[in-house]
C-alpha cells in the first residue's frame, strides 16, 4: 500500500472517529432532554455502524501479519 493510500485511510478513520464522537454527544443530549427512546435507539445503532466502519478502515491500515 502506498503512503498516499495509507494517508487517505488515516484521514477517513479520523473523520469517522469525529462522527462517532458527534453521535455520542447527540445521544447524551437526547437523553438529557428526554427524547423518544426509539430515536435514541436509532442513534445508538448508527453510532455502532460507524464504529464498525472505523474498525474496517483500521484493519486496512494495519494488515494482519501471520507469524
Amino acid at each position: 500500500m502506498s503512503d498516499q493510500e495509507q494517508a487517505e485511510l488515516r484521514l477517513k478513520a479520523a473523520r469517522l472517529r469525529q462522527e462517532h464522537e458527534d453521535f455520542d454527544a447527540a445521544i447524551k443530549a437526547m437523553l438529557t432532554v428526554g427524547c423518544d427512546a426509539l430515536q435514541v435507539q436509532r442513534m445508538k445503532k448508527k453510532k455502532l455502524a460507524i464504529k464498525d466502519k472505523i474498525a474496517k478502515v483500521e484493519d486496512q491500515i494495519i494488515p494482519d501479519i501471520i507469524a
